[in-house]
Order: structure tokens, then sequence, then C-alpha cells
């Protein structure tokens, strides 16, 4: 009798268990499942896109990638009608939005509310997809997801069963290497990228930051070398309607991404501080894209941080539909211009290779709170938030403007045929040829004058300094010599990697160090790409 007992009882939590995950035969969250003191993991993130597969016809998944320890990380795409190619979307009015979660397994929230969002559009609001197809990639950072532990981000208020770490099976940090590609997933990125093209791409992160009363903040790409006049459409139409109706009809609050330069002295305004190409979004604007950052406040309730982002998320695609037309003409238009500004350079056309913060024309209003200084656990005296509110108006600093600029050649030639150069080349989607015989022409050769390594290092490298000009001579080229010319849509991505001089280039990142000093002897090597700056015949075939 005790023995059926026990069995009665194990088989009715096992039966909680398994009926737990859904509500009226809809799937639930590990955070919904949970109250939200917990959050998926892998396994609970797969098996709930499965239950989305038995939902809906207008569901599928592919894998993204593979990650270092195995994992294949999921991508979602969402269509109605489902495209089975990207080749489908070629002629289709709608607009595509990527969505991505957990880049960082310890910011949890976007893994949690893009599963949430994807369930809810398939079941209650399909009609949605007439105008938009999604690729919603719920945990970018599956391995880093697996080792949750609550002595991950202790100061993090929840789930307080835990959460994943920063960076990825490989120990680094994926939202830094948007340039060099060092990993599977940011690999598997870019081919997405380069296969469906979204118009708008959404990363979901959550902030340490200064505090405030704000649940949800988020911004948009800030690299000067991108065009600025798609910089200006987001901030200045796209990003504060987001922020009206996030306000107003979800009742969220909200504001846009940053933190202060000195809690000690507000007026010294609020900052976004990250602009480098390496940081995903922005990479994104050098492809012509819109990308949209969203940070999550570390010190709200975890529940409010999932509901916040699933309440941004849903504003965000009601906005870009809402703009679709008006964003793809803006989107093709950008496109054609670089491709133009390649085929007839003129004096002005430039591209940023180092830049510096300007507050934006409006500024911010941020909810914060009186601080006092306390003594922390280790003696050291800390800011503390008080319980008093307190509302403060300051500067954005969130224009980033050229600090140098140097001049776009009609094209640049590799002298040397390195395969993980090329290979990195050809993720990225760039376009390369190859000489079809051999020529001699005018070219811009940069000289190094110093060249040192950073002290520290930086995701495995040290990054290099250096320093030069370019010096003008005619230069023979052998037939193969790889070509990388201007005229097409990614020469900002092309350019930023290939110039010498950028805080985010293959220079920077060591990819040229086998080239630039000689077996014996002082001194350096010519840098190993060269500028060809005006438009010449070269005649050269696919690489």
């Amino acid at each position: 009798m005790r023995s059926l007992l026990m069995f009665i009882v194990l088989l009715f939590i096992a039966l909680s268990i398994s009926t737990a995950q859904f509500k009226n035969d809809h799937p639930l969250t590990a955070a919904e499942i949970s109250n939200y003191e917990s959050t998926s993991r892998y396994e609970d993130v797969i098996n709930f896109i499965n239950s989305l597969g038995k939902l809906s016809k207008d569901f599928r998944v592919e894998t993204l990638a593979v990650s270092t320890e195995g994992r294949s990380i999921p991508l979602m795409i969402i269509g109605k009608p489902l495209p089975k190619t990207p080749a489908d979307l070629k002629n289709d009015k709608r607009i595509v939005v990527y969505i991505q979660g957990n880049i960082h397994a310890g910011e949890v929230e976007g893994k949690e509310a893009s599963l949430m969002f994807v369930r809810d559009l398939l079941l209650n609001r399909k009609e949605l997809l007439k105008d938009v197809v999604l690729l919603v990639c719920p945990i970018f950072n599956a391995d880093g997801n697996e080792l949750i532990s609550t002595s991950n981000r202790p100061h993090q208020k929840g789930p307080k069963n835990g959460v994943g770490i920063r960076y990825n099976g490989q120990n680094l940090d994926l939202n830094r290497d948007a340039m060099k590609v060092e990993t599977p997933e940011v690999k598997g990125l870019l081919n997405a990228f380069n296969k469906w093209d979204p118009a708008v791409f959404v990363d979901l992160h959550t902030t340490n930051g200064s505090y405030r009363q704000e649940p949800v903040s988020f911004t948009w790409m800030m690299n000067p070398a991108g065009d600025t006049s798609l910089i200006a459409y987001t901030r200045d139409k796209l990003m504060p309607a987001v922020s009206y109706t996030l306000s107003n009809k979800y009742n969220t609050m909200n504001l846009y991404y940053g933190e202060f330069v000195d809690q000690r002295d507000h007026s010294k305004g609020w900052i976004s501080y990250a602009y480098e190409p390496r940081y995903i979004v922005n990479y994104v604007g050098l492809r012509n894209r819109i990308g949209i950052l969203n940070e999550n406040y570390v010190y709200s309730e975890f529940k409010d941080r999932v509901i916040g982002t699933y309440n941004l998320l849903w504003e965000i695609v009601d906005n870009v539909i809402e703009n679709k037309n008006e964003i793809k003409k803006i989107l093709k238009e950008v496109d054609e211009k670089t491709v133009e500004r390649g085929s007839n350079l003129t004096d002005k056309d430039s591209i940023a290779i180092s830049s510096r913060v300007v507050p934006t024309k409006v500024p911010i209003t941020v909810n914060t709170y009186e601080l006092e200084t306390r003594k922390d656990a280790n003696g050291r005296e800390r800011l503390y938030p008080t319980e008093i509110k307190k509302v403060v108006t300051v500067p954005y600093l969130a224009d980033y403007l050229p600090t140098k600029q140097v001049k776009l050649p009609y094209a640049y030639l590799l002298s040397v045929m390195d395969s993980k150069v090329i290979n990195l080349l050809k993720t990225h989607g760039i376009k390369l040829e190859q000489l079809a015989s051999d020529i001699e022409l005018d070219v811009q050769t940069f000289k190094i004058k110093e060249l040192k390594p950073e002290q520290r290092l930086n995701q495995g490298h040290y990054n290099n300094i250096v320093k030069g000009e370019f010096i003008a001579e005619k230069k023979k080229f052998n037939k193969g010599t790889v070509v990388v010319r201007l005229a097409q849509p990614l020469a900002n991505v092309a350019a930023y990697l290939l110039e010498p001089e950028t805080d985010d280039g293959l220079l920077h990142w060591n990819f040229f160090d086998n080239y630039l000093v000689p077996q014996w002897g002082g001194g350096f090597l010519p840098y190993p790409v060269y500028k060809v700056m005006e438009k010449v015949e070269i005649k050269s075939q696919k690489f």
C-alpha cells in the first residue's frame, strides 16, 4: 500500500510538471512557469520552439550556427506565407526584422521575451505576417547559457535561481566580434544577414548602468562611418515613436540607453558610449541597415524586465510595419547612393576612422534617485540610491562626429593572398575580384612609422596601435591580386576593415601582423593593402 501511495504521488508530480509547461494548450517559458524565479536552459528553449512548430504552419526552425561546445543555435523563421528560401522575398512587399536574445547569457530577458513574443504572435496576431517576415534567435549564446549559477551577476535583481555567463564557449564576448568574426555564432549571424538581408536588427541586453527607474532602455546604431542619414532617420523618427507608444500604450517606463557621465554631477549628461562596429548594432549600421540596441535595467525586477522587453518587441515590430514602405525605400536609396559613390568618387568622399561624441539636439529626461555614500563589504565607499526619486533633464551624448577622416579609394588591392583575410572578407559578404592580368597602377601606400600593441589583452588580442602616412607611388600588381571595389553596398564595411588606422580594422585585430615587419633588419614593411584613388580601368574577374 505504501509503495502504491508513493507511486501515485510521483505520478501526480510528473503529470504536474509535464502539464505545467502549457496553459490552455499554449506553451509557457521557464520564466512564466516559475513565476519569474528561473530562466530557460537550452533544452527548455528547444522544447518550447518545438512546441511552437505544432501550433502553426507559418513557422520553421533553421540552425544559425553550431557552438564551440556543439549546440545548434536555433533561428526561427516566421511568415505567412512562409518563405522557403530568401529568394522568395526578392519582390515581396513584406519587411524582414531580425530579433536576437541572450548574446550575453547572464542577460536573459530577451531570451524569455522573444519566445513569448513569437508564441503570442502566432496565436493572436498572425495578421501582422502579411507585412513582416521575422527571424528570431532567442538563445544566441547557448554555451554561456548552460553555465547557469546564482553566483553569476549576483547584483542583478533576479531571476533568483541564477543566470548564465557573458562569454561563449571560447571565452569570447560575442558582442565584440562583429568585425573580426572569430566565433561560430557571429559567423552564422553574418551568414543570415547575407542571406536574408533584414532591414531592422534588434539586439536584447541588460545593462548595469546608472541608477534609474526605467526598466527598459534602447538606442540606435551610432558609427558615423555608416550612412548618417540612416542614423538620423532612426534617431529622429523611429525611436521617438517607439518610446512614446511604449509609455502611453504599454505603460512601460523607458528612455534612451546610456549612463550618467558622473553620477555625482548629472549635469554632465547621459552618454551612450559605444560607437565601434565591433558591437553588432553599430556593425549593422555600416551595412546600411537599422540596428536597435535594447538594454534593460539590472535593478528592476526580473518580471518587469521581461514584460518590458516583450512590450518593446511588439512596439518595434508594429512601428516598423507601419513605416515599412518608407524604411524599404530609404534602405534602397542608401544602397544605391553607396554604390554610386564608389563608381564616381569625389574629393569629399571619405570615411570616419575615429570619432568623438557630442549631445543630440534633444536632451534626455531620466527618472533617477537621490544618492548617498556608504561603505561596501570591503570597506570601500560606494554610491547607493535612496528612496527619494529625482527627475533630471540633461544632455544626451549620443551623436558621434568624425575626429579623423580619410579619403575613400576607387578600389583596394591586397598584395598578400592570406586565406584568413580572404575568408573573413567573404564572410562579411564583401564582393571580391582578382586581377585578370598583371598591371601597373598609381596607388596610395601606407608607410608605417610606429607600431605597438596595446598593453592589455582584448578578446585574445594585443590590438595594434599604428601611426603612419600615405604616400603616392606607382606599383606593379600581379595577375590574381585581390581587388575590392567600393561600388558595392557593403563598401563601408570593406573600408572600415581595410583602412589601416581604424579602431576595428584588420590591422587593429592583428590579421596582417605576419606582413608588417621584415624577418631581418629594422623598420616596417608597407601595409599590404593599397588604395587606387582614381577611377581607372582594372580588368578583373570574380573571385
